[in-house]
């Protein structure tokens, strides 16, 4: 008995991990709504032609590293997200490693 209960609360745990804190969900609203920064989604143009966040762009992972002049100037806000946050986090990365000083991983469109 003791070791179901465990395994139900680790399990539980791990969903709550899971989940956007938020004050993450609060400081992207605040750097795309009050600070214009730009909301990225990197998931393919297939994905994002069946749902998006409004207001976001589209430049899907794989096209960043050549596409990052449409990001704007390097100290925008960005805010980055895909489908489930792998794609954001290597987005991230690129960004960072391109120089751009306020990029924000989301994760998750379900993040927003």
């Amino acid at each position: 008995m003791r070791h179901i209960l465990l395994v139900v609360l680790m399990s539980v745990g791990g969903l709550l991990a899971c989940q956007p804190r938020g004050d993450l969900r609060q400081q992207a609203h605040v750097l795309v709504e009050t600070e214009h920064g730009l909301l990225l989604d990197v998931r393919s143009q297939e994905e994002f032609a069946e749902g998006h966040v409004q207001g976001a762009v589209n430049i899907p992972v794989q096209d960043l590293p050549r596409r990052l002049s449409e990001v704007g100037s390097k100290d925008r806000p960005v805010v980055v997200y895909c489908a489930a946050g792998p794609r954001a986090s290597r987005a991230t990365r690129l960004l960072t490693d391109a120089g751009f000083t306020r990029v924000l991983d989301l994760g998750a469109m379900s993040n927003w």
